[in-house]
């Protein structure tokens, strides 16, 4: 169905200050609001903050841990914060983190990053989800279109800011995303979900959870979704219209100490794009639209033994497989298999060891299109790994200290050795400070080893305002003897509990990064032929380095017993040392000061009238994008719910209200044509038996 957003958004804003009193006088007429003791349809809701405190997170250390023992910068986004924000994927509901830079560059593209250097391919960022990694090594990024479950099966998103990794290895240099999804015994009965509106055409979800005996839980589950296709900033219909099917199972089994569980997931995504091809004849730029495909899946199988509270061990094994293709501009297939083993115990009372291995097999095949071609076409890499991990208790209940290493050895730059010290004071229950120093190493992606990509055609040289009589032809050229990005990172945080009802977090970080990637010109030479013309050769390099620092501030606040409030502020500070003439156009690494805002603030109001009527507010402000020409922007989203039956939820959802059509960021990689992101609202039933 198609709405007028500013119709739609002028009656939302007159009809709103008269739906709330009626809705707070029915509320009150019908004894709906009932008392503060009152049993809620969700544990969290209830929960005072000092019990979300000790909301344990397996991220930080790869075994559980209350958040308010983790000497790490941890944030974590639990189901009723995801259900309450409306958003209807896993980038959107990271825009809740603090300290994460989440901008939509089209209806099925994505750029995220934690503490700077986004882009549609950023680099330094690994993304889990349920302990498998998506991180794709043949660019060195998430392709996020390609990461997404039942919103309503995940449990919660642990976002880890800063390197981790002595515990989960190259590439988790500023930090980790992990999604966690329920558990099959969480997912019992039968779950439906659907809806529609402006963006979001129509959307299906379905789940049913049973048990083949009491020990061994299952559920399946399959959703689909349509949404339209975004607008260019010059008005133009972006060719980027999505349509998804995914569909999966769970089952875990458990006996005695052991449990078992098998996990798969299938998907395909119908995608599009509207691309800016370079070429010597006249027009330099042709916008070209395609479409094409996004296909695959994966099958995990775990198995753990827990023989204490403080002994278990480990063993994850996975296979992964995705096809790519999108003509005109990138073609491909990656495959990848992973095998996982952790041992955890305690050791002279005050250790607690954790160890493992890790064996990781990556294929790629890569098809040559009109911007992109790599040699050889097909490639087979390796990556073996340990680590070891220790937290000292030096004062039991106040102070530990935590020592880790991780000696990874890959393809491209042999062993890289990441290691990690932490050490957490706790003088009391409301207070906590910590403090760690860590080394991280991004590896190089097959591209960046031998890729050649038609960058850009250029009127004059750079640093030149001289037009020539023929056109230049930047063509990007990888490198074998491109090395590791390295990365020193010192961070501080400090937690305070006011009271049950009130609690902060800050973490202050400064990184020192070296052998950044950058660009530089190698000798032009004419090339004759049907299209003269210059060519202009770019090389891969590791000549750049960068500082940044900043602050993180989350705070949790419940006024009331049936209102909470939620808000953070984020601060990042990037300076960039590079020669190459490349810089003032490089977003990736010479201009990333210019790419990543910094400052975003996000504030959340979650307000309940009763049990059956909730209203959610999310405003968000994110400040310009230099290098794009991009100004700062505030937007809100709000949800509103009503739940007639205990097993029935109605929802209306509105997204971006306060800034319709603006821009968020440009894709670096892809030369995909600039969009507006769009006003959108849309309805929807939940039901549950």
């Amino acid at each position: 169905m198609r709405i007028n957003y500013i119709n739609t958004l002028l009656l939302v804003k007159i009809i709103t200050p008269m739906v709330i009193p009626v809705i707070s006088s029915i509320a009150s007429a019908t004894g709906t609001y009932g008392n503060a003791n009152q049993v809620s349809t969700n544990a969290l809701i209830d929960m005072s903050l000092e019990e979300l405190m000790n909301v344990e997170v397996t991220s930080v250390s790869r075994r559980s841990q209350k958040i308010s023992e983790v000497a790490s910068a941890v944030f974590v986004i639990t189901q009723d914060d995801i259900r309450r924000s409306g958003a209807i994927s896993i980038p959107e509901a990271l825009r809740m983190a603090p300290g994460v830079q989440v901008a939509r560059i089209g209806t099925d593209k994505w750029a995220v990053s934690i503490r700077g250097f986004n882009g549609r391919t950023a680099n330094k960022l690994q993304v889990l989800i349920d302990g498998r990694s998506v991180y794709n090594p043949l660019f060195s990024g998430v392709q996020w279109e390609q990461l997404d479950t039942l919103m309503e099966d995940i449990d919660r998103i642990e976002v880890i800011r800063g390197p981790s990794a002595a515990v989960w290895g190259a590439n988790a240099v500023n930090g980790v995303i992990n999604v966690i999804t329920k558990k099959a015994a969480e997912t019992q009965g039968l779950f439906l979900t659907a809806g529609g509106g402006s963006f979001e055409h129509g959307f299906f979800g379905a789940r049913y959870g049973g048990k083949i005996n009491n020990s061994t839980p299952y559920r399946v589950y399959a959703k689909g979704f349509t949404r339209e296709n975004m607008t260019s900033i010059s008005g133009e219909n972006a060719n980027d219209a999505w349509h998804n099917a995914r569909g999966g199972f769970r089952l875990d089994h458990t006996r005695g100490i052991d449990q078992l569980t098998l996990q798969g997931d299938l998907f395909y995504n119908s995608i599009g794009d509207r691309v800016d091809i370079t070429q010597l004849g006249a027009p330099i730029i042709l916008a070209e639209t395609a479409r094409g495909h996004n296909a695959g899946g994966n099958i995990r199988l775990r198995w753990d033994r827990t023989y204490s509270e403080n002994s278990a061990v480990t063993l994850q094994t996975y296979y992964d497989r995705a096809d790519y293709r999108l003509l005109t501009a990138a073609q491909f297939r990656v495959e990848s298999f992973d095998i996982d083993f952790q041992h955890r115990f305690s050791f002279l009372e005050r250790h607690n060891l954790t160890w493992g291995t890790n064996y990781r097999l990556y294929y790629n095949k890569v098809f040559e299109t009109e911007l992109i071609s790599v040699s050889p076409r097909q490639q087979t890499n390796h990556i073996a790994s340990a680590f070891i991990r220790d937290e000292i208790t030096l004062i039991p209940e106040h102070l530990r200290f935590t020592l880790g290493m991780r000696l990874d050895h890959n393809d491209f730059t042999g062993l890289e050795i990441q290691p990690n010290a932490r050490l957490m004071w706790t003088p009391n229950e409301q207070n906590s400070v910590w403090i760690s120093v860590s080394r991280a190493v991004r590896t190089p992606s097959r591209a960046e080893n031998k890729v050649t990509i038609n960058a850009q055609t250029l009127k004059a040289l750079p640093g030149s305002s001289a037009t020539l009589p023929f056109p230049i032809l930047a063509q990007l050229s990888g490198s074998s003897n491109f090395n590791a990005e390295k990365l020193i990172a010192y961070e501080l945080g400090y937690r305070h509990q006011f009271s049950p009802r009130a609690s902060a977090d800050i973490t202050s970080f400064f990184n020192d990064y070296s052998q950044l990637r950058d660009l530089s010109s190698g000798q032009p030479s004419f090339q004759s032929g049907l299209s003269p013309h210059l060519l202009l050769p770019v090389m891969i390099t590791n000549k750049a380095s960068a500082h940044t620092y900043g602050i993180e501030i989350s705070a949790d606040w419940r006024p009331h017993d049936r209102w909470r409030l939620q808000g953070n502020y984020s601060y990042l500070k990037m300076n960039i040392n590079s020669d190459s003439v490349f810089k003032q156009i490089d977003a990736i690494t010479g201009s990333a000061d210019k790419v990543s805002p910094q400052h975003q603030v996000s504030f959340r109001s979650n307000y309940d009238f009763s049990e059956k009527i909730q209203l959610n507010l999310w405003l968000r402000y994110v400040s310009s994008i230099d290098l794009y020409n991009i100004p700062s922007y505030v937007t809100m989203d709000t949800k509103l719910a009503f739940r007639p039956t205990k097993n029935v939820e109605l929802f209306l959802v509105g997204q971006n209200l306060l800034s319709e059509n603006h821009r968020e960021i440009v894709s670096d990689f892809i030369p995909s044509v600039p969009t507006t992101i769009p006003r959108g609202i849309y309805v929807g039933a939940a039901w549950r038996f």
